[in-house]
């Protein structure tokens, strides 16, 4: 890899990477956990399949019933209480520093929804460190209901399917949506001498699927990407689909650690 390589991007999945939690999960348990109980064991009961964005937007319509009382400011105020650890702010906001030596571009690629994610990194005051955000589309529209949050899947009942091979579900591939969004930016004339990945489930592994030996992800240990990967990497350097580099971390300081050692200029000296 070149010494001279500066620009490099970090794409983050949000839940449980990025964000210490589970947004989806976490609105439910603070605001209605009659209905988080619902959410767990419908996903769970194998007679009662439902895909998880559908499932998300079907309790969304029932927290917004009259009788429960729950508002726009209800959520809005739950989802600032999300934890978010102080050390995954501090890396991001280092990272977008301008005294920081490689000219970084954030990337966030996640199943959550827009609505969610944009108010929890406002709240975190580090929205406009992000490029961009590709997720499922969620606002209040509805004006005779003005405390329904409408979650609609990215890929929509209407639109092509994307196609996946490897077993996204039916609402994004993430393999898809990163090369994407990588061809967007070589239109723009902007090209990324390093890709890195902040994921945890083993929907991010479609997009590391995608990624080159110059590539890194920082896969959190214990959770479904980690498996997907130790099972990949089982078939043997011949067989294996995976290219990139694998970095894995459990606490977000490790992460602000990994951020602070390739936020400098020599890390592009040796592959990781």
């Amino acid at each position: 890899m070149s010494p001279q390589t500066k620009r490099q991007l970090v794409v983050f999945d949000f839940d449980w990477s990025m964000a210490d939690q589970d947004s989806d999960r976490w609105l439910f348990e603070v605001l209605a956990p009659d209905i988080r109980r619902k959410m767990r064991d419908r996903s769970r009961d194998p007679n009662d399949a439902v895909q998880w964005t559908e499932l998300v937007a079907e309790c969304l319509r029932e927290l917004a019933h009259d009788a429960r009382g729950v508002t726009r400011t209800d959520i809005e105020g739950a989802l600032r209480k999300m934890p978010f650890h102080p050390a995954m702010k501090r890396g991001i906001e280092m990272l977008k520093d301008p005294s920081t030596p490689v000219a970084t571009t954030l990337f966030v690629l996640s199943n959550a929804n827009r609505f969610f994610i944009e108010t929890i990194l406002q709240h975190q005051a580090i929205r406009s460190c992000f490029d961009e955000i590709v997720t499922n589309p969620a606002d209040f529209t509805v004006p005779t209901s003005p405390d329904l949050l409408v979650l609609r899947k990215r890929v929509g009942p209407n639109d092509p399917p994307h196609g996946c091979q490897v077993g996204c579900e039916d609402n994004m591939c993430k393999g898809k949506e990163l090369v994407e969004y990588l061809d967007r930016q070589r239109e723009k004339g902007v090209h990324f001498d390093r890709v890195m990945y902040v994921g945890d489930g083993s929907n991010d592994f479609c997009a590391v699927l995608r990624m080159t030996s110059q590539d890194i992800v920082f896969c959190r240990r214990f959770r479904g990407l980690e498996r997907k990967i130790a099972d990949e990497i089982s078939k043997g350097e011949d067989h294996s689909r995976l290219k990139c580099n694998v970095e894995y971390w459990s606490g977000a300081w490790e992460v602000e650690e990994k951020f602070n050692k390739y936020a400098k200029t020599e890390s592009f000296d040796t592959q990781p």
